[in-house]
Parts: structure tokens; C-alpha cells; sequence
């Protein structure tokens, strides 16, 4: 809900494309300014951004000087659309995630490796077991000798010191 409400917000609101931006430094005992407005491209400079204009008549020259106007433009329909595949792409995998967190207890059955490191009668897993039809099955075969692969090799560098060839 909250996910549906920032989009909503974002889509609804209304943004402007283009602005002129004028960054003026301090000038006598005037502070540093930066002033925005929406204005044409051809409109872009100190005399028709800067209002009110913070010098008298005589000075406005000389503080426009130094005053650095910038037109930008930007897509905000562009920054839109990103914004909601990003959102959605999150949000599908935050629903992923909490599918697995409920589906996979149901499916995992009981792991033979959690027993001790040096049981070997233990840790031994029926071939027969790990054949399977399904994909899950297959996939937890291929698990099961995996994890015996380890605990052999565990077993031949701490049990018998040697080092795997």
C-alpha cells in the first residue's frame, strides 16, 4: 500500500521541465543568492530571473556581471517511469522473498548433514533417495551428493591430515 501510494504521489504531481538558474555571489553587503525560474532559454539571464532584484538601479549592471545564469532541462516523465520499474522491480522481489519465507519450510524435509562432523555410518545417503521425477527432487539430489562430496573431503584433510589431489 505504501509502495502504491508513492506512485500515485509521484504521478499526480506536477513538475516543471525547464528552469534558468542564476547562482550570484555577495556583492557589497548583499549575500549570495541563487534564484530559479521557469523562463525561456532566450529569457535565460540575470535581468529576467533575478527578482527582485536586490541592488538599486545604478548597480544592477555590475551585479548581474556576476551573476552565472544556467538553462536545464529535464524529462520528468523520463525520472517517472524509472522510478515506478524500480519501485515494481522491488517490490516484486520483496514479495519473492516473503513466498519463500512461507513456502520453503513446507517444502524442505529433514537435512541428514546436521548431524556431527565425523559420524560416517551417519552421513551416508541412500542412492535411491536422491533419485527423483520432479525438478525439486532432482535439485535436493544434487544437494545431498554435493554436501557428501564435502564431508568426504572434510573428512580426508581433518581426519587424515592429506591434502586433496
Amino acid at each position: 500500500t505504501v509502495l502504491l501510494c508513492i506512485i500515485v504521489i509521484i504521478i499526480t504531481q506536477s513538475f516543471e521541465d525547464v528552469r534558468c538558474k542564476c547562482i550570484c555571489p555577495p556583492y557589497r553587503n548583499i549575500t549570495g543568492h541563487i534564484y530559479n525560474r521557469n523562463v525561456s532559454q532566450k529569457d535565460c539571464n540575470c535581468l529576467h530571473v533575478v527578482e527582485p532584484m536586490p541592488v538599486p538601479g545604478h548597480d544592477v549592471e555590475a551585479y548581474c556581471l556576476l551573476c552565472e545564469c544556467k538553462y536545464e532541462e529535464r524529462s520528468s516523465n523520463t525520472i517517472k517511469v524509472t522510478i515506478i520499474i524500480y519501485l515494481s522491480v522491488v517490490g516484486a522481489l520483496l514479495l519473492y522473498m516473503l513466498f519463500l519465507l512461507l513456502v520453503d519450510p513446507l517444502i524442505r524435509k529433514h537435512d541428514p548433514y546436521t548431524q556431527p562432523l565425523h559420524n560416517e555410518e551417519d552421513s551416508e545417503v541412500d542412492s535411491s533417495q536422491a533419485r527423483g521425477n520432479t525438478v525439486l527432487e532432482r535439485v535436493e539430489g544434487a544437494q545431498q551428493r554435493w554436501k557428501k562430496q564435502v564431508q568426504e573431503q572434510r573428512k580426508t584433510v581433518f581426519d587424515r591430515h592429506k591434502m586433496l589431489s
